[in-house]
């Protein structure tokens, strides 16, 4: 059993959940490792195999938007422990507590993922506690990137994640001094089992 690894799962469309479900589940697993969940949200794409439209969900990338602030809201509220009230435009949450609290305060990380072209994103992700740009092409990107989280959060960059994905065999190192505090090797679908447990066991570049 692990103590020390911090849990990240892949980002949660949060548009397609209910709030109050991913309270729960949030704080279960924030409890079950010690306080070592960080939780990874974004819009959704109907681009991958039209998983959007296949199953009736919000097409509109605005309406998700909104959707995932308001989201963000009713989760931060359920962690305080405090009986949480929201009439919003797409949920509902009518005086229920959500207890108990998580281990984390006052809740558990959020990182949002998001395409670093889009400003609207980064600025959403500048008032959370990470971001994880996707599809970066170049360190410079990140840089760039970083840049404009720092100039959002004035500075306050010391306690904020960058996570990136990178393919097996791409050197991090670069995007580190480009900002970057975590990384995500990208595994592709049958890799072989010694190919991870060799990856976990060499750990990052020194």
């Amino acid at each position: 059993m692990t103590e020390r690894i911090r849990l990240g799962p892949m980002v949660s469309a949060l548009p397609r959940r209910r709030p109050a479900k991913v309270a729960r589940e949030s704080v279960t697993l924030d409890r079950l490792s010690a306080g070592r969940l960080a939780l990874g949200v974004g819009l959704g794409s109907d681009r991958f195999a039209g998983e959007l439209s296949r199953t009736g969900e919000e097409l509109d990338a605005r309406r998700r938007g909104r959707m995932l602030d308001e989201f963000l809201a009713v989760l931060a509220a359920a962690w305080s422990g405090e009986p949480v009230r929201d009439r919003g435009e797409h949920y509902t949450v009518d005086g229920l507590a959500f207890l108990p609290r998580p281990v984390q305060r006052p809740g558990v990380p959020v990182r949002a993922a998001g395409f670093p072209g889009n400003a609207k994103p980064i600025r959403g992700a500048a008032r959370l506690d990470g971001f994880f740009p996707a599809n970066l092409e170049h360190p410079d990107r990140l840089a760039e990137v970083v840049g404009s989280l720092a100039a959002l959060r004035r500075g306050r960059m010391a306690s904020y994640d960058v996570a990136v994905g990178l393919p097996l065999g791409v050197d991090p190192e670069p995007y580190a001094r480009a900002g970057a505090t975590w990384w995500l090797p990208e595994l592709e679908p049958g890799v072989r089992l010694d190919t991870v447990r060799g990856m976990l066991r060499d750990g990052p570049v020194a």
